[in-house]
């Protein structure tokens, strides 16, 4: 199982890997020297992002929030915007950010967007792939499938579309990378191992490249957190980003149920916990399902995903939700040396017993 890890210098940074949030918490860190007139016209268009999700919270999030405990984000990156559509069809990505101000530390699970499950809601439809539950019943569905089969909260929700992310490279004057792999995509080429100086259009065609990557998505998912660390990594240009008009224009990429209070609980209290970040992803098997290739887990593998992000959110030990389609006939697990998160627990705090 690859697992990544990055121990950061004790210096100011943006606690979370959504690249809206990012400008929010670095426009509120700044404090009043910003004056009010333009804090004032962020809020306006943080307000306009916010849309819930119509799903009930597992948890009371506003008393998580107070006592400054755990908190869990469902980021979500949808493949439009940059074709000049909005926010429609299936999720291109599919991630879990725990938050954990307790112990400094982030974690971040990426979900194959082939998982093979059982969508709530939609039964009939037999069994489907992960990134369908969004086009199905959009962020209620896929905050719901996502709950249901790993059994463990999604306490907040953030899409943001192609066209955002690209966005955000350029303002920040483009990100540095070396390619993990040597390929061409999108009209670019790419040299494994040599720093390569990529814009907001070539690091998604970097991002996004899956059929000739010898891992599938699974390479494709580690090239996209790779690309979110090299932004994280050029915090000093954050404030660059804080202009009215950038910020208006990126608001019309980002949906999220995060209020602008949320954020600001989250920028005043959650922003060490970056002194520790780590990834991994659920990891699958390839089979051919409904005649689609489908990414099909065994149960271990499930239950590992399920005590990694239960223990980051300082939650009691539960058995792995039931909708996810197990390989059952071989047997198949995944085991690494450490992969369970923090040993911490009782944090969990309201809705702890979940």
């Amino acid at each position: 199982m690859e697992m990544e890890k990055r121990q950061r210098p004790r210096r100011k940074r943006h606690p979370i890997r959504n690249l809206f949030i990012i400008l929010i918490i670095a426009l509120i860190g700044g404090g009043a020297a910003y004056g009010m007139h333009k804090y004032q016209s962020i809020k306006d268009s943080v307000d306009k992002t916010y849309k819930s999700s119509g799903v009930k919270k597992l948890r009371n999030v506003n008393e998580v929030l107070k006592k400054k405990q755990p908190v869990s984000i469902l980021l979500m990156g949808t493949d439009t915007g940059a074709l000049g559509r909005t926010f429609a069809g299936r999720t291109d990505s599919m991630m879990v950010v725990t938050i954990n101000p307790t112990t400094n530390k982030t974690t971040i699970t990426s979900l194959p967007r082939d998982t093979a499950v059982t969508i709530p809601g939609f039964e009939d439809y037999g069994i489907s792939k992960i990134n369908a539950a969004y086009a199905y019943g959009k962020s209620k569905t896929a905050i719901t499938t996502v709950q249901d089969m790993l059994n463990i909260p999604i306490d907040f929700y953030a899409i943001i579309n192609m066209g955002g992310m690209e966005k955000i490279i350029d303002e920040v004057g483009g990100v540095d990378l070396k390619p993990t792999l040597t390929f061409s995509y999108g009209g670019y080429s790419f040299k494994k191992g040599v720093k390569t100086h990529m814009n907001g259009k070539k690091a998604l065609a970097y991002s996004r490249m899956r059929d000739d990557d010898p891992l599938g998505d699974y390479g494709r998912q580690t090239r996209q957190r790779k690309v979110i660390m090299a932004l994280l990594n050029k915090s000093n240009s954050v404030t660059s980003l804080l202009n009215e008009t950038f910020i208006s224009s990126l608001s019309k990429q980002t949906q999220t149920d995060l209020t602008f209070d949320d954020l600001t609980a989250l920028a005043a209290n959650y922003r060490k916990a970056t002194s520790s970040i780590k990834t991994t992803h659920l990891q699958g098997t390839s089979e051919t399902i409904n005649s689609q290739s489908m990414e099909v887990a065994s149960k271990t593998e499930l239950q590992r995903v399920t005590n990694y992000i239960r223990n980051a959110l300082g939650l009691a030990h539960k058995t792995t939700g039931t909708i996810a389609q197990v390989d059952s006939t071989t047997g198949t697990t995944t085991t690494t040396s450490d992969t369970g998160g923090s040993s911490d627990s009782g944090n969990g705090g309201p809705g702890g017993g979940y």
